[in-house]
């Protein structure tokens, strides 16, 4: 038994990936305690920092998802107090949250990105930024939120109407980038070194954060049925990213992947530096599939913030 120490789990915030993040650190929690730690669950509100300065835990577990949890503000703040943490640091969680950042980043590595460019929403109204079918995206959100894809048929107009739902009416800048074609899957990065590949198929539509968060709605192929010299491209283009971007404890690198081309169709999307930690969550799942149960890969990511 690892020594037991005090930890305080981190989660929930004000987010629109709020209700995960619950789930993962009360996860996360329900496994530190069957190890025999003592455990202090944290509902991150404005007074984080006088609750934790109350608990002196020995570690933070940082089950925050997105903003402002994943995007270095929080991370900056236990810095200032001395706290050890898991996960990524405050550098690595400003670039990784933007899409944008993170290609800039990455693509000098060698690492396969889609292009694309950033825009003002408003613009959208007036025409087309690429050529259909392409992606809208926020440019600092996780979880497929607020994800639109523009095809020629779609319901959205040529050009977009301003008043049709999607991620323009919230946000005023978007990340527009080409549509790969193809298959979506993901690879966790754990205690440096990949551990498998998984395809998501979603049962309609694509894997957005309803289709990621509903049981049911996402078929996970666990290994992912691809070509060994595709899995392992895709296995060690997440590692490559993990260590360009200097992330810490766990990562989840997500692709897309155009099988008509092989290793050459492999694209990756975004690096999550906080993956979902929720009993449908891939990181976990992978862990599984290699023999580490729940509460081993909680104390795994535990181990390496104390180092």
């Amino acid at each position: 038994m690892t020594d037991r120490l005090h930890v305080a789990v981190l989660m929930g915030g004000w987010s629109s990936e709020r209700p995960v993040s619950l789930m993962s650190g009360n996860g996360v929690a329900d496994a530190l305690e069957s190890l025999g730690h003592q455990v202090t669950r944290i509902d991150m509100d404005r007074d984080v920092a006088a609750k934790l300065a109350a608990a002196k835990p020995d570690v933070v577990f940082n089950a925050l998802h997105g903003t402002p949890g994943e995007d270095g503000t929080v991370q900056g703040m236990m810095d200032l107090m001395g706290l050890k943490y898991t996960h990524s640091g405050l550098v690595t969680s400003v670039i990784a949250i933007d899409k944008q950042l993170t290609k800039q980043a990455l693509v000098p590595h060698g690492i396969r990105m889609p292009g694309g460019h950033v825009v003002k929403s408003e613009s959208l109204y007036a025409g087309d930024p690429l050529p259909r079918p392409y992606v809208l995206k926020p440019v600092n959100e996780g979880s497929s939120v607020g994800v639109a894809i523009v095809t020629e048929g779609s319901n959205y107009g040529n050009p977009i109407r301003r008043d049709d739902e999607g991620p323009w009416q919230h946000f005023d800048e978007l990340l527009a980038e080409p549509f790969i074609k193809g298959r979506e899957l993901t690879v966790a990065v754990l205690g440096g070194k990949s551990l498998c590949v998984t395809e998501l198929v979603p049962k309609s539509g694509f894997y957005d954060f309803d289709a990621k968060y509903t049981d049911g709605m996402t078929q996970h192929v666990c290994p992912a049925q691809v070509p060994d010299d595709v899995a392992q491209a895709m296995m060690d283009m997440a590692l490559a990213a993990h260590n360009a971007l200097g992330c810490k404890g766990t990562s989840r690198s997500d692709f897309r992947w155009d099988d008509s081309q092989g290793v050459d169709g492999i694209y990756l999307l975004e690096v999550n530096t906080q993956p979902g930690m929720t009993p449908l969550s891939l990181v976990p799942e992978q862990a599984k599939h290699l023999g580490m149960t729940y509460p081993e890969l909680v104390q795994e990511i535990i181990d390496e913030a104390m180092e």
